[in-house]
């Protein structure tokens, strides 16, 4: 009964059953790309309807592509412009479904006349299939939309008045076939929100949206057409099947309500405010949830679907508000932290250099539900400047247990002069500063902030950081070095007497990275380590900023520590922040970044750079797992997939020639132009092996071919004549 009643929520479309609509457009199609990473669709009307699935979690899936009736218009939606691409026409079935679309879209006309904007290759591949299509390319294109009964074109390449031009043209009984992506337009457009997308804007009451995330491939070239969408793919679905059914042990149902919470979680983050009706039923299904499930006072799972989606309905609420309106959230006590009620709001004001990209500190803290305010001079207004509330960026939506609020950091762009800020979770304050920024040194005024530990290497009087400074009531705190700023809690840096020698250590750190990588120790912006109570990948994650979890707050102030163990973990993250994909091929990707790690142990801690880690640790033990590898037949698959046996090889050259070759090869790639840089996998083993060879001044053919690495013949004959090396202990 649940399913006949979630289901008849989606109506028919063109007067056909929605399977039937299905059926229309997958004839003959079995499997369509995956041009690049395609991004989820979010669909609300009861006129739209998922048509093909992508598989967006483990158990949950999202749709790829869309079919829907807007009033008398018709809409297919992809979401990707690589399916308007030559390669993606030419693979599985795409070709086939697009040619279906454009016969459904017509509404059977047997001579409709297709415009095409900006997309050649997909024009090119219409007339080969005898479509009357016609590009519609040039100035004042839109004066000759009369003459075609569907448009094809990626909305991101319509300015504001082309949209309303092609929205009233589609309304009066037109087709629109569009292929776009949710997750690439934010990546290009900073600082908006994925209801500026221009897809969004045309087809906003169509309720067809472009969403941000990532979708995966459910077959090898792409996705299965003969997957039936979950019914909770819809939004509508999804909401009457949450609102019927809570909780319920039945494990059927469980996965329709997983199903149902992520879609509903993908539709709050991508559906305008304008939607009041859809976001008011969401507010009005997630009013019973108990205040403590709010406060995740204890993890939220998945078993708890409303309790989630409450929390996504209050953070999305939180981020519509304006500044005077957010009030404390209930789980900012926990995390990041309460706020001294006694402590003092201050007022103060810092300097800022522009030509200095990302995150410039404050010392400066938001109190949870509080607004701020930020004054900077006019004429640095609109700039691309912001202000941060909270450093702990990582986003938990995915994640099926939630340890804290899924999403605490907000920036707020400094439009004006002076911008109100608040966040109801609080934070520390940070200045953002986009590249290229033109202002140079401005000053910014901070008011109605709590003061935080705060110190700057050479700066800071290390007699007020002792006496005054790290008793500041804040609860997080940072420590800015030349190289490396870190966020921790400031529990960890109250007995902290020595900060200097601690941010000299990271500085270090940094410095023996750039060293490996063949790139001064001056670089445009401090590097970061923040700690948090949940990150969104792994134990820890490289990036801006480097994200650890909250076990190691303690170890990263502990200087007599780390000088005696090092941090296998923070080197690790660190070292991808300065790999390169010249000379890291697939199976690599967690090997190479392990050279950073062992240079950091050697140079800096001065120890044995094999030291670190336990897997590398006892040499005896790493060459009986080279013999038994070898005599396993050395296939690559093994190799590529145990990084400590991948890296074994390389320790083998650093042990024989030192780390000299290994940076002079690294420091080449740096200096090669475009024409030169290896593209494929096959290319960057071959230019690995032949510079590494010319760097050792030895024939390294035979020890990959020992490894069961693969090289071609082209690279061996570039160095034979280099005398054979292999490691002593596998000669003979």
């Amino acid at each position: 009964m649940l399913l006949l009643c979630a289901t008849a929520l989606v109506r028919c479309v063109t007067g056909a059953p929605a399977e039937e609509v299905r059926s229309d457009l997958l004839q003959g199609v079995t499997e369509i790309a995956a041009p690049g990473i395609p991004g989820p669709m979010v669909i609300t009307s009861p006129n739209a309807i998922p048509v093909v699935c992508a598989r967006a979690g483990e158990a949950v899936f999202e749709p790829v592509v869309v079919a829907a009736q807007w009033g008398k218009a018709r809409v297919v939606a992809l979401g990707h412009p690589g399916y308007f691409g030559a390669e993606a026409l030419r693979t599985a079935d795409t070709g086939k479904m697009i040619l279906n679309a454009a016969r459904w879209l017509s509404g059977g006309k047997s001579d409709a006349a297709v415009g095409v904007y900006r997309q050649p290759e997909l024009l090119g591949f219409l007339q080969e299939h005898g479509v009357r299509a016609l590009s519609l390319d040039g100035a004042d294109w839109t004066k000759r939309l009369r003459t075609i009964d569907i448009l094809c074109c990626s909305p991101a390449s319509l300015d504001r008045r082309e949209i309303e031009t092609v929205r009233a043209w589609a309304r009066r009984g037109k087709g629109l076939l569009l292929a776009d992506l949710g997750w690439g337009w934010l990546q290009l457009n900073p600082g908006k929100q994925i209801t500026d997308h221009h897809g969004n804007l045309l087809l906003a009451d169509a309720g067809v949206y472009w969403a941000d995330g990532y979708l995966s491939t459910t077959a090898p070239r792409g996705y299965r057409a003969d997957i039936t969408p979950p019914a909770e793919c819809h939004a509508l679905v999804a909401l009457q099947t949450l609102r019927q059914s809570p909780s319920s042990s039945d494990p059927t149902v469980q996965k329709r309500l997983l199903q149902a919470e992520w879609t509903l979680e993908q539709a709050l983050r991508t559906v305008p405010s304008s939607q009041k009706r859809f976001l008011s039923e969401l507010q009005r299904a997630c009013a019973r949830v108990p205040q403590q499930l709010m406060s995740l006072s204890k993890p939220v799972t998945q078993a708890e679907p409303l309790a989630r989606l409450a929390i996504a309905v209050q953070t999305e609420q939180i981020k519509r508000l304006p500044p005077e309106k957010v009030k404390a959230h209930p789980s900012a006590q926990t995390f990041p932290g309460a706020v001294p009620p006694d402590a003092p709001r201050v007022e103060r004001t810092i300097s800022i250099d522009t030509r200095i990209p990302r995150w410039h500190s404050t010392g400066l803290y938001a109190a949870p539900g509080e607004v701020i305010t930020v004054e900077i001079p006019p004429s640095a207004a609109d700039n691309g400047l912001s202000v941060r509330i909270g450093v702990h960026t990582d986003t938990l939506w995915h994640l099926p247990k939630w340890e804290r609020a899924p999403e605490i950091s907000f920036s707020f762009p400094l439009k004006s002069a002076i911008t109100r800020a608040a966040s109801a979770f609080g934070g520390t304050i940070v200045i953002e500063v986009p590249e290229g920024c033109s202002p140079g040194r401005i000053t910014a005024t901070i008011r109605g902030a709590v003061e935080a530990p705060y110190f700057v290497q050479g700066k800071t009087s290390v007699d007020e950081w002792k006496h005054s400074i790290r008793y500041a009531p804040a609860p997080w705190a940072e420590l800015q070095g030349k190289r490396v700023i870190l966020s921790v809690p400031s529990r960890v840096v109250r007995t902290l007497d020595d900060p200097e020698s601690v941010l000299a250590f990271w500085d270090a750190v940094v410095d023996a990275c750039a060293d490996l990588a063949g790139i001064p120790a001056e670089r445009p912006f401090p590097e970061r380590y923040v700690c948090d109570r949940q990150i969104s990948a792994g134990y820890m994650h490289s990036g801006y900023p480097i994200m650890t979890w909250m076990d190691v707050a303690e170890l990263v102030v502990d200087l007599p520590r780390l000088r005696r163990e090092g941090s296998w973990g923070h080197f690790h993250e660190m070292g991808h922040n300065h790999q390169s994909p010249d000379w890291t091929f697939e199976g690599t990707g967690e090997v190479t970044v392990n050279l950073f790690s062992m240079y950091i142990y050697h140079k800096v801690l001065e120890q044995p750079f094999d030291q670190g880690h336990p897997a590398i640790r006892d040499r005896q033990k790493r060459l009986q797992r080279v013999k038994e590898y070898l005599a396993r037949g050395a296939r690559f698959e093994e190799w590529k997939n145990d990084p400590f046996l991948a890296l074994t090889m390389y320790i083998q050259v650093i042990e024989a020639f030192g780390w000299e070759p290994i940076k002079q090869v690294i420091a080449e790639y740096r200096q090669l132009p475009a024409q030169e840089r290896p593209h494929t996998d096959d290319q960057k083993r071959d230019q690995w092996m032949i510079r590494l060879s010319r760097a050792v001044g030895r024939n390294l053919a035979p020890f990959f071919d020992l490894w069961g690495v693969p090289i071609s013949q082209q690279a061996r004959d570039a160095v034979q004549h280099l005398p054979v090396w292999l490691p002593p202990e596998l000669q003979g």
